[in-house]
């Protein structure tokens, strides 16, 4: 019987383990609000980041809370605006899915060039599973684009550009107050218009309340993390 998932409730750590973080050049391809490049720039005063967002109301957000060492993008993962081998590492946390599955091989050849070789891509995406996931897939399923995610990794690693050096699984936990908390979060947000009625609404609302207990509500995220190096 395979061991469960450990919990982890530090991403950076997962990461710095597998590719030393010290002064290093990262991009981040949707970055969102950057909350996890901004934890690292702390960890790590020589390194520097660079954020790309496609959604423009959450880059402007960005724009607004300027920090040393990380610059903001208007960009998509597709078309990066930048020279040729710019970064040592770029990042990919649970925004490949996001990506339009037309684009994904193109988006994974784009960060692929502005890496330097030996450069590493670690990409962090949820797996559809778990109770959480049981409650967002009432309003948006991501199971069709999730696996498109992983079959654009397999597509990418069987071209020979790309090398996979390390794999990794484990839950994240994921704690919402209340409803409301719920709904910033994961229903209100500005990169998607959910646009969800009435009823649908309070089926998500009877569904998420039925896990609240003291403290709120407490989920677990199953994560599937996969690192690509480019060869060189």
């Amino acid at each position: 019987m395979s061991a469960e998932p450990r919990v982890e409730r530090d991403e950076l750590i997962v990461l710095n383990r597998l590719v030393p973080l010290a002064a290093q050049d990262i991009i981040e391809l949707g970055c969102g609000a950057a909350r996890l490049a901004r934890e690292l720039l702390a960890r790590y005063p020589a390194t520097r980041v660079t954020g790309l967002e496609v959604d423009a109301i959450q880059h402007a957000r960005n724009l607004a809370a300027p920090a040393e060492r990380l610059r903001f993008i208007a960009a998509g993962a597709q078309a990066i605006p930048l020279p040729d081998a710019q970064f040592d590492m770029a990042l990919m946390l649970k925004s490949l899915h996001h990506v339009p599955q037309s684009i994904m091989d193109q988006a994974l050849a784009e960060v692929h060039r502005v890496l330097r070789p030996g450069g590493h891509l670690y990409v962090s995406e949820p797996v559809f599973a778990g109770a959480l996931n049981e409650i967002t897939r009432l309003f948006n399923d991501e199971q069709a684009v999730r696996a498109a995610a992983q079959a654009a990794l397999d597509r990418a690693l069987a071209t020979g550009a790309w090398a996979q050096v390390a794999e990794r699984r484990f839950d994240m936990p994921a704690h919402f107050a209340d409803f409301a908390a719920f709904e910033r979060r994961m229903l209100d947000v500005t990169f998607a218009e959910r646009h969800l009625d009435g009823e649908l609404r309070e089926r998500v609302r009877a569904r998420f309340e039925s896990h609240v207990g003291i403290g709120g509500a407490h989920f677990e995220r199953p994560m599937h993390v996969r690192l690509l190096r480019k060869p060189g």
